[in-house]
């Protein structure tokens, strides 16, 4: 009879169940061992967020229906005193707000403020004691390729993680407001129902993003609300209870300016806002901005992307004069323009 195979002693050298945890101490040991250097940097970025990521389950009264309906998603901490971040949609319009933390206890939540033009909201739970909470990180520091980490309660399954990549960046979405969101992360990082609200992580465990949005019948194209634009609306939800806004009437784009142009105008960025479409009536339209401008600063702030076009035009800027300096065709120009809050928006 011939040797019996190696893989046969190794099964005999493997320690039985029943031996308890210390006899399984070596054969941990040597799997960490093996880990590759993936595996390693998910281990380690999932053990700074795991236990900041919250289920959030809400209840909501319909007019007309006795009934109470639910419904659920996923949330994290960024502060120790209770802050946490979640989706507009999961908690809009609840009568009543409960999130359970990764160590199973179950707290009242209050609505700090929510954004529908962003699907983001802050809640609040109170702890006699510090919680676990995440770092948030640059989401302008992302590169396409990074390792992109979704981490969430998809279909009720609690703490349930998915690995991929940033797939885009500067992506736009359309909110359930109807407002455009952009500078949108797309990643293959798997997405369900109940992933929404829950934290996109960067290798080194930083949040870059909010989960918000898969396409429906397509494989693995998932979409994260960038982590600049929630500091964002978490301070403006802090300091107002509501993101105000200055709307000045216009949709665009970012574009890339010309080398020459750059040199010629003497900009100190390498891109602006194009002007796709502008509103009858808008303050943009009687400033005197024309479709296909390209903004390029505001108050002498470059504007080098719509991101930075919204932060721009803050609650600072609401029905105060501001200059806009734009491209048209071979002309740098100034034009002044008065933005006004939304009437929708002063109503809430």
């Amino acid at each position: 009879m011939g040797s019996r195979p190696s893989f046969i002693d190794d099964l005999a050298r493997a320690p039985s169940p029943s031996d308890g945890p210390q006899a399984n101490e070596g054969a941990l040991d040597q799997d960490d061992a093996l880990l590759d250097a993936y595996s390693r940097t998910v281990i380690h970025a999932l053990g700074r967020v795991r236990q900041a990521v919250v289920f959030v389950s809400v209840e909501r009264a319909l007019p007309g229906d006795p009934r109470r309906h639910g419904g659920s998603g996923s949330g994290f901490l960024f502060t120790p005193d209770g802050y946490l971040l979640t989706n507009s949609h999961v908690v809009h319009g609840a009568s009543a707000i409960h999130v359970t933390l990764a160590d199973g206890s179950t707290h009242a939540a209050s609505l700090v403020g929510d954004d529908p033009s962003t699907d983001l909201a802050v809640l609040r739970i109170g702890s006699a004691e510090p919680l676990p909470h995440v770092e948030l990180g640059e989401s302008s520091k992302l590169r396409v390729g990074q390792i992109a980490i979704a981490v969430g309660n998809p279909l009720g399954l609690a703490q349930t993680v998915t690995t991929g990549v940033v797939s885009a960046l500067g992506r736009s979405l359309r909110s359930a407001s109807g407002r455009m969101i952009y500078d949108v992360i797309q990643t293959d990082a798997a997405l369900n129902p109940g992933n929404s609200g829950g934290p996109l992580v960067n290798s080194a465990g930083q949040v870059v993003g909010v989960n918000t949005a898969i396409i429906p019948g397509a494989q693995s194209i998932c979409f994260a609300t960038a982590i600049d634009t929630a500091k964002w609306v978490i301070m403006q939800l802090f300091a107002h209870g509501r993101v105000r806004r200055a709307y000045i009437g216009v949709a665009g784009t970012a574009v890339p300016i010309a080398r020459k142009a750059q040199r010629y105008f003497a900009l100190d960025i390498a891109s602006g806002v194009r002007v796709m479409e502008l509103v009858k009536g808008s303050p943009a339209a009687l400033g005197g901005l024309r479709v296909d401008d390209t903004i390029v600063a505001i108050d002498g702030t470059a504007v080098d992307g719509v991101d930075a076009l919204q932060r721009v035009l803050d609650a600072s800027t609401i029905d105060r004069t501001v200059d806009i300096t734009v491209l048209r065709t071979t002309q740098k120009l100034t034009l002044q323009v008065t933005p006004v809050e939304p009437a929708a928006a002063r109503s809430t």
